[in-house]
């Protein structure tokens, strides 16, 4: 990684140093500029992930506020802005559970995300985001406010041990919810794994066989008593539910305006930009640095 970003360094310095000489500036020197400060901000963040489990993968799920298919479309479009995110970071995605809306969007979805510091990067964004539009659901075209809360799990690898007793768990199977008419959802294959101790609840019905899917559903449930064990090594009063507030007026950590004006900005750093088309299609790193550099100046 430093020898990248000496490389790129010594390549704008070069074009600086031939303007210098009276030569014209190369067609080429905004292009290297501009991958030199975007690998730089890069480094900077890398350098900020120093926490034990930033380098792991993560699970991300999406859940929709209240509001009917107005929050469950918003959720649908988080769930796009995090895929084409992903994308841009050259992570792969796996849908380890997901259940459409009634009418639109999605009630729920997890995904597992692999590649380094996934967990690190994502972390940033963990939290409650609200949704400002005309709704295309409203056929008065009056504005709407939604929610859809997003929690980040560090993905667990095999080298880290969570003991999980089987007779603490209680297995409900039921029938897969949701359009289609395929195989998924004729047969009790959607599984529900309650963790009784910590009434901590995961369920999965994306899968076929009802065994693909308990096997799913137990990654996330390790994920998650991972996170409550962390929690309670650090002596925080409470677990990673309960610092989530309601999905609500008052708790979003992010605002997303269509109407009527165009404004994404962050409650929490006051980072800002109106090019919501771009926010919406993945680039949400700025908000994730500024995330970061807020927290390294509290330390």
């Amino acid at each position: 990684m430093w020898q990248e970003l000496e490389e790129r360094s010594g390549e704008v310095e070069l074009h600086f140093e031939l303007i210098g000489e009276g030569d014209d500036p190369d067609p080429d020197i905004e292009n290297a500029l501009t991958a030199f400060v975007d690998y730089l901000n890069m480094v900077e963040i890398r350098k900020m992930l120093n926490g034990p489990d930033d380098h792991r993968g993560a699970i991300l799920a999406i859940h929709p506020g209240a509001g009917g298919t107005e929050s469950q479309d918003w959720a649908n479009m988080l769930y796009r802005l995090y895929t084409r995110w992903c994308e841009r970071q050259s992570f792969t995605t796996k849908i380890l559970d997901y259940q459409p809306g009634d009418e639109a969007g999605i009630k729920d979805v997890s995904l597992e995300i692999t590649g380094e510091y996934a967990y690190g990067y994502l972390k940033a964004d963990a939290g409650v985001h609200r949704l400002v539009r005309i709704s295309p659901f409203d056929s008065n075209s009056r504005r709407h406010t939604s929610f859809a809360s997003v929690f980040v799990y560090p993905l667990v690898d095999d080298d880290i041990e969570i003991e999980i007793d089987e007779k603490e768990l209680r297995i409900d199977t039921y029938r897969a919810s949701g359009a289609g008419g395929q195989h998924v959802n004729k047969t009790d294959s959607a599984i529900r794994i309650t963790h009784l101790p910590t009434g901590t609840v995961v369920q999965c019905q994306n899968e076929r066989s009802q065994l693909k899917n308990k096997h799913q559903a137990m990654k996330i449930l390790k994920a998650r008593l991972y996170k409550l064990k962390q929690e309670e090594q650090a002596k925080e009063k409470q677990v990673l539910e309960d610092q989530k507030m309601d999905i609500g007026w008052g708790s979003q950590i992010r605002s997303y305006v269509f109407h009527p004006y165009n404004l994404v900005k962050d409650h929490r750093t006051k980072e800002e930009t109106g090019n919501i088309q771009a926010v919406m299609d993945g680039d949400i790193n700025r908000f994730i640095r500024k995330y970061l550099l807020m927290n390294m100046e509290k330390k």
